[in-house]
């Protein structure tokens, strides 16, 4: 399996609202907590280490890490 980095949500706008409106109230900590959280829900769900690996050297190359 490869990383799909090619538009996959059937509603981002939608997808981001829900995204924001999780986030809404909560301290930068709380939000860094549910972030962290959402990662290694999604991760576990992935499952594939060889995917997660190409994300994260995906999200490190463009962010200039």
């Amino acid at each position: 399996m490869a990383l799909n980095t090619k538009p996959n949500i059937a509603d981002p706008d939608r997808f981001y609202q829900s995204l924001i409106d999780c986030h809404r109230d909560l301290s930068e900590d709380q939000s860094q907590r549910v972030n962290s959280k959402l990662i290694l829900l999604l991760s576990n769900h992935i499952g594939d280490e060889a995917v997660l690996k190409e994300a994260m050297a995906i999200a490190c190359a463009e962010s200039g890490a």
